[in-house]
């Protein structure tokens, strides 16, 4: 009988779950977290558990490396949004100031972890997705909660990256490498800040309707660019 070795990545997931049921009685004393955040914050932290240790034993990576460290606190981070997200929705109240404040240190440590990859030379194909899909699903949580401030119309900014992904399973010719370019990375970086600022309240309706939209518009041209080249540039016989 052969007993199965967990991954070294196992005690940094384990530390990482440990961080976030800390945050979350933080925020049940502080921003009066229910129920209903809490099933939310679970359910996201046991999902992001499995996909990661899944994703490790594919990549055959025996740890994280620092930049990964850093966008698993990320990840933790956006577990607390998640949560606040979800219990405002459920009651109708949600606590902007944390909510933004975790929101905007994510976004803010999205630049961080690029840097410490590429300085400590542990860049990896790992790392990058780990890091996208991060940020994909605080973009998505964070498009959930402006669409009940702005309109349902907000969703499309959170979906639209899964609607590319769902596509390329039926259209073949969608899934080849993207060349990398300055304009989609700012473009995905404007749609978290533009959700933030958007969450926080702090502008009149109608202006950030308009700020909503526009950061919309960016982003339906940023991946029609993307689909149009795809399309043009398939090497499929």
């Amino acid at each position: 009988m052969t007993t199965e070795v967990l991954p070294r990545t196992t005690p940094q997931q384990a530390v990482a779950a440990v961080v976030q049921v800390v945050l979350l009685v933080a925020l049940s004393t502080g921003a009066d977290l229910g129920p209903v955040g809490w099933l939310a914050a679970i359910a996201y932290t046991l999902g992001l558990g499995g996909l990661l240790t899944a994703a490790v034993r594919r990549a055959g990576v025996s740890t994280l490396g620092p930049a990964d460290l850093v966008t698993l606190g990320r990840a933790v981070l956006v577990g607390g949004v998640t949560a606040l997200v979800a219990d405002g929705l459920w009651d109708g109240g949600t606590a902007v100031a944390p909510l933004v404040l975790m929101a905007t240190v994510a976004l803010v440590l999205d630049a961080v972890d690029g840097q410490v990859a590429r300085r400590s030379g542990t860049a990896s194909p790992l790392g990058a997705r780990f890091d996208m899909e991060v940020d994909a699903f605080l973009v998505l949580v964070l498009s959930a909660h402006a669409a009940a401030l702005v309109g349902p119309w907000v969703l499309a900014i959170g979906v639209m990256r899964y609607a590319f992904v769902a596509a390329s399973w039926i259209a073949p010719w969608m899934r080849s490498p993207l060349p990398a370019r300055f304009s989609a990375k700012a473009v995905a970086a404007v749609q978290g800040i533009v959700l933030v600022v958007a969450a926080s309240e702090i502008l009149p309706l109608p202006l950030a309707v308009a700020l909503v939209a526009t950061a919309l518009a960016l982003l339906v041209w940023s991946f029609g660019r993307d689909v149009v080249w795809l399309w043009r540039n398939d090497s499929r016989p």
